[in-house]
């Protein structure tokens, strides 16, 4: 089937094509073309597909067009490997069900408080979106009831092995009703996923989409690793050293296109917002003022750049990660046009990395590490664009006439030549100063890489995370972390595994495995090492984890 059809051609119900004419979508991905039809007639479905290709619509609209919305109980329920894809699958189902009148959809993950939860899920839900560990806590607490489920959906199934989460899968997938049909979608395919497919699956028809997605060589593309509340200030600092003639920065909502243009706007850059809520007047005069030089920089969601076009576009910045790897290609390929030479720099949160690792398999290009300035060369270029700014004045604009009004100010101000000069000179640089003291260091570590077997393939493991053997050095001398250790109330006697504690530990307080160091599983404890000086809150949280129905009751180990 065609990726060249419409999404009117899919059998779907009219409130869910408004909702996609609303949100900008124009004709399905290959992904969602080929699933759809399967999953509207009711059949299992296995896809393979790489992250960024639209798996979630090709999911969630058919199974929005079958739901049943006199019935309270959860009819659909979707497992996720992390809380960020949680929470992204569960706002895209709001999107699509946005006119169908009173879908309710709760995402379910660890981190999150269990009264919340607790709440949705007793107040009715159609949908629960979720991570493995906390989905299987409420089916053991008898909180989450999936006994009138109409359909389950496996999303990045690989990535929940890779992570330990297979397991507590299993047993979510064993309550399952038997009648109910299911999905499940995979980058790859290793064995154990396999296994759960021939399991779990009733005839299911087979997807297989590869990505032909490929991008300009002209542009030049990096990445860097930010924390969100970081951002800002990186975007500030790369924007003052970058070369640029003019430049578009992506960001998801509108409500950051007018936040992410106004703070530019009170450091000093010309920038401007542009999104669907504007009226075309406003959008027509805004790309105008790019045209004509007037301003530097938009800052605009997807959508809103749709047909965008200018020449001046020079750098490309993905404040936000974009979602689809094809609107990653579209985003960059506004710039390095006609064989002229492009930047593109994206800003990844640490919990966005497979996002990263999507968009390099699906351009077959190595996205190298970007590095902020420090403030020596912060300092150097803003001397160097002020000396052209003055060359240019000198070049263009009489100043003979300034003459007398020099020595009026340096007679009434008792100033020498120099002294009136370094004042000029910090009014007009006071938005971006020359000295730039404690300037923060931005930017985080990236993670080690996995380990490897010898025929030069990750290792996989069954409901484990997987060890670096000790010869070998446990992470990268840039982490450097120093660690704790600390006893936590669950053994083997409880049935818990390393997978359990690390993924309970990752996903509750938001940890990255990299930085969670050896656990030992003893009969009615376990010990793991932590980074030392954890915060006050993450600890006290963790007290109250659960895993394998055993509060986990964190404390300092006393040796």
């Amino acid at each position: 089937m065609s990726n060249a059809i419409s999404f009117s051609q899919l059998a779907l119900a009219n409130p869910l094509l408004t909702a996609l004419q609303e949100a900008g979508y124009e004709n399905p991905t290959p992904i969602q073309a080929e699933a759809i039809p399967v999953l509207l007639e009711g059949s299992d479905l296995l896809g393979q597909a790489q992250t960024g290709t639209g798996k979630t619509a090709a999911f969630a609209l058919p199974l929005l067009n079958r739901l049943d919305l006199k019935k309270r109980p959860p009819q659909i329920l979707v497992l996720t490997p992390t809380r960020e894809l949680a929470i992204q699958v569960s706002e895209s189902f709001q999107t699509y069900a946005r006119h169908l009148k009173g879908v309710h959809v709760v995402p379910i993950y660890g981190g999150q408080g269990y009264s919340t939860q607790l709440q949705e899920l007793k107040r009715g839900v159609h949908v629960v979106v979720g991570t493995p560990g906390r989905l299987l806590d409420h089916l053991r607490r008898g909180s989450l009831k999936i006994d009138s489920l109409s359909a389950v959906v496996l999303d990045e199934a690989d990535e929940m092995l890779r992570m330990g989460f297979i397991e507590d899968v299993e047993e979510i997938l064993s309550n399952a009703p038997k009648h109910c049909h299911m999905a499940m979608f995979s980058a790859t395919m290793p064995t154990p996923i396999k296994r759960i497919a021939k399991r779990y699956l009733k005839d299911p028809r087979e997807v297989k989409i590869v990505s032909q997605t490929t991008t300009v060589e002209s542009v030049e593309q990096r990445h860097i690793f930010l924390k969100d509340h970081q951002k800002l200030e990186a975007l500030a600092q790369l924007l003052a050293v970058e070369d640029y003639d003019g430049a578009i920065v992506f960001v998801r909502t509108k409500s950051s296109t007018v936040t992410v243009a106004e703070k530019l706007e009170a450091q000093g850059f010309a920038a401007s917002a542009l999104n669907g809520d504007m009226t075309q007047a406003l959008r027509e005069k805004t790309i105008q003022r790019l045209k004509e030089k007037k301003s530097d920089i938009v800052v605009a969601t997807d959508v809103a750049a749709r047909g965008l076009d200018l020449e001046r576009l020079s750098l490309v910045v993905n404040y936000d990660i974009p979602y689809e790897t094809e609107s990653y290609v579209h985003r960059i390929g506004r710039t390095g046009r006609a064989g002229r030479a492009g930047k593109a720099i994206l800003f990844v949160n640490p919990s966005e990395k497979r996002l990263l690792r999507a968009i390099e398999q699906a351009t077959r290009q190595k996205i190298e590490k970007f590095v902020l300035p420090t403030s020596e060369e912060l300092r150097e270029k803003r001397l160097a664009r002020l000396s052209e700014r003055l060359a240019q004045t000198m070049a263009e604009q009489p100043t003979s006439t300034y003459d007398q009004h020099v020595e009026t100010l340096k007679d009434a101000l008792d100033l020498s030549t120099e002294e009136l000069a370094a004042a000029l000179l910090y009014l007009v640089q006071k938005d971006h100063p020359l000295e730039v003291k404690n300037l923060k260091p931005l930017g985080l570590p990236e993670r080690p890489p996995r380990v490897i077997n010898a025929k030069g393939k990750p290792r996989e493991t069954r409901g484990q995370v997987i060890r670096e053997p000790k010869r070998m050095k446990r992470r990268s001398a840039a982490v450097d972390t120093k660690f704790e250790l600390y006893r936590l109330e669950v053994g083997k006697r409880h049935q818990v595994q390393v997978g359990d504690i690390v993924g309970a530990i990752a996903n509750e307080a938001d940890i990255e495995s990299q930085y969670i160091g050896h656990i030992k599983l003893y009969e009615e404890y376990s010990t793991v090492e932590l980074p030392e000086g954890m915060p006050k809150s993450i600890f006290h949280h963790l007290k109250k984890v659960y895993v394998r129905q055993r509060q986990l009751n964190l404390k300092l180990w006393n040796r």
